[in-house]
């Protein structure tokens, strides 16, 4: 067993040619394949092998998507990238790799026992999710990526490949834009100064740490799952999209996507004082008509994520905005209320609009008085999951906000998904692959699609292990992280800022860089988290050691706030208007207004003048922000010729 003597800690090297961190379904599946590539000389590292987002999050029906393989509606491999593509700032290499693999990434985790839903003649049959124009999607019902994760893991306990369970990656090892491995934190041994940390030098990093989950408040991300984008800035990772995350309506003491059913049963939108007293149906003041309202809440069933494309003539993200206004604006709460129906329904559905009363109908639903009876109808597996976690929607109303889901962007990686720092691979939600828009369940399939491709460079190309014989080059930042380290365990007291600085961290987010962004209070908080980052080990308070974890993923974040706080600033600047998940927030009169009762003016959305044509990348030196636009690339034209494809994959 190797160690090193670092500022009186005796730390254990482990040396390997690829290290895995992270074991959600885009890791796990990284680490699966570059074993069947016949590299064995690799290993998992996570901080909980039950944590993450693959493990503990879903919605109604949790779609993964990929090349239709059913009927007899037509696909390609290139429409399916032109839809992926035509989402605005997504390179067409990615694309048309991530349309490439669908299939057979798909059939793998078919194979290994995924349940997906297939005919008496194996076509595994799809249907439409979110900005997709045929039926590509399909589910394993609402833990899709749950199943995946444990199906996945059976595979690397076969395999024997070593996990590290309980081990939290603090500092990326770079030298010269090479990188050279992890240096981690032991969770299990935290109390002991000369077991606390351990040091991986490694050829490879395949970083499968999801998005920075923590950012935000209001959040559908499982509490177990905050990421490590920070230490990936820190380490001089490039960004790539920061500006682009989805939000939506969710439930927030059992963090759950309110998608499908739950919005298609129909239920009472509610909103009550702060001690849950003085309900109203403040939706109704709202709207000109009943039916406009009920249609606005069927479909944020099949319009989940928040859209201002959806706004105008009472389009469904109108009950997000509202939903905000409540809570942001009027400090009131709100809840979904399943045991009664919105005031201004009918009894006999007649005023719920054509689409609503054909599913309704045609889901045998009409009949059945109250929503949670349509529910339970429906979708039982809805009612259990609350009641699983302690909610009773038979006998209380679900408390809501509109919350952070998913990261479309996220740190660099080529058509290989390798960074622009050499043998540095995200993989997953981290990566940032995904443009403005993108279909929904694209992120399960560009997981999937990452691992595989790094795994197949890894094995081919960077196959050796080349890691320093002379561990002193690389060290210098963990020279320094063990001493800030070991200060603040030795200033131990009774005081302790850990909660209020995470907690800090949400509410500059969720009220300021969320689904409505203001130039204004982007730029104090700026200023504000600079501060904080700079001066985080000086103002830092710990009343445990076992708070010691949370205190280095409060710093991660506030590095990832600054850098995620810098891009949208940069693109508000640059004149950019609303689109994707989020409008731009304007004080001038020349700003569109959402409603009449509304404070919001937002700059509209302008397909033709969205900046859908460029990337934004930007890149953390020290303190510093540099950011670059560029072209996205288009979609390759590809060698198709089979004889001249065969000769290249032969040599």
């Amino acid at each position: 067993m190797e160690h090193i003597k670092i500022s009186g800690n005796e730390i254990q090297i482990i040396r390997k040619n690829t290290v895995i961190i992270g074991s959600g379904a885009a890791g796990l599946n990284a680490a699966d394949r570059l074993y069947s590539y016949g590299q064995h000389d690799i290993a998992v590292i996570t901080e909980g092998l039950t944590k993450g987002t693959s493990r503990n999050t879903g919605s109604d029906k949790q779609t993964y998507y990929k090349l239709t393989l059913s009927g007899g509606e037509p696909d390609s491999v290139v429409a399916m990238a032109e839809t992926l593509y035509n989402g605005g700032a997504m390179d067409g290499d990615i694309a048309l790799c991530e349309a490439a693999l669908s299939a057979q990434c798909f059939y793998k985790l078919a194979e290994i026992g995924v349940p997906f839903p297939h005919n008496n003649y194996g076509e595994y049959v799809g249907y439409k999710t979110d900005h997709d124009p045929r039926s590509r999607a399909t589910s394993a019902g609402p833990l899709t990526s749950k199943y995946m994760t444990e199906k996945l893991l059976e595979q690397i306990k076969l395999k024997n490949i070593p996990v590290y369970d309980g081990y939290m990656a603090i500092k990326i090892l770079v030298d010269n834009g090479v990188c050279h491995g992890v240096f981690c934190l032991n969770l299990n041994e935290l109390n002991d100064k000369d077991k606390r940390y351990i040091l991986f030098y490694s050829t490879n990093v395949i970083y499968a740490v999801g998005g920075p989950a923590g950012l935000y408040a209001n959040s559908v991300y499982p509490e177990s799952q905050n990421g490590a984008s920070g230490i990936a800035f820190e380490a001089g990772v490039a960004g790539k999209n920061l500006t682009e995350w989805q939000y939506g309506i969710a439930s927030v003491k059992f963090r759950w996507n309110l998608s499908g059913t739950y919005q298609q049963v129909l239920p009472a939108y509610i909103s009550t004082d702060l001690n849950g007293e003085n309900p109203v149906e403040f939706l109704n003041e709202y709207f000109e008509t009943g039916e406009q309202l009920l249609n606005c809440v069927f479909l944020k069933g099949y319009q989940w994520p928040f859209d201002p494309r959806k706004l105008d003539n009472y389009g469904s993200s109108m009950i997000d905005a509202l939903v905000y206004n409540e809570t942001a604006n009027k400090k009131r709460r709100v809840f979904l209320d399943f045991r009664k129906n919105p005031s201004g329904l009918k009894s006999d559905f007649s005023n719920v609009g054509k689409e609503c009363f054909e599913y309704l109908n045609n889901s045998g639903a009409l009949s059945l008085k109250t929503p949670v009876e349509r529910l339970n109808h429906m979708n039982p597996a809805a009612i259990d999951l609350y009641k699983n976690n302690n909610i009773d929607l038979y006998n209380e109303p679900l408390e809501i906000a509109v919350c952070a889901q998913h990261n479309n962007g996220g740190l660099c990686g080529d058509m290989w998904w390798e960074s622009n720092i050499k043998g540095f691979f995200p993989v997953g939600e981290v990566n940032g692959t995904h443009g403005i828009y993108r279909p929904g369940g694209s992120a399960l399939n560009s997981g999937q699609c990452g691992g595989m491709r790094a795994a197949m460079f890894i094995a081919k190309n960077r196959s050796r292990y080349v890691g320093r014989d002379d561990p002193d080059a690389p060290l210098t930042g963990v020279i320094d992280i063990i001493q800030k380290i070991d200060k603040s365990i030795s200033n131990i007291s009774d005081i302790s800022n850990i909660e209020d600085t995470k907690k800090q961290i949400g509410e500059i987010m969720s009220g300021n860089a969320a689904h409505i962004r203001n130039i204004k209070n982007i730029r104090e908080s700026i200023k504000i988290t600079k501060e904080k980052y700079l001066n985080y080990w000086e103002n830092l308070n710990l009343s445990n050691i076992s708070e010691l974890p949370v205190a280095l993923s409060n710093r991660d974040l506030l590095i990832a706030q600054y850098v995620y706080l810098n891009a949208m600033l940069d693109y508000i600047s640059h004149g950019g208007v609303s689109r994707g998940s989020y409008i731009i927030e304007t004080e001038t009169e020349s700003g569109k207004k959402i409603h009449e009762k509304l404070p919001f003016r937002y700059i509209p959305c302008d397909e033709t003048n969205n900046f859908s044509d460029m990337i934004q990348e930007i890149l953390l030196t020290g303190d510093e922000i540099k950011i670059t636009w560029r072209k996205r690339r288009p979609i390759p034209d590809a060698p198709r010729w089979f004889e001249n494809v065969w000769s290249d994959f032969i040599n």
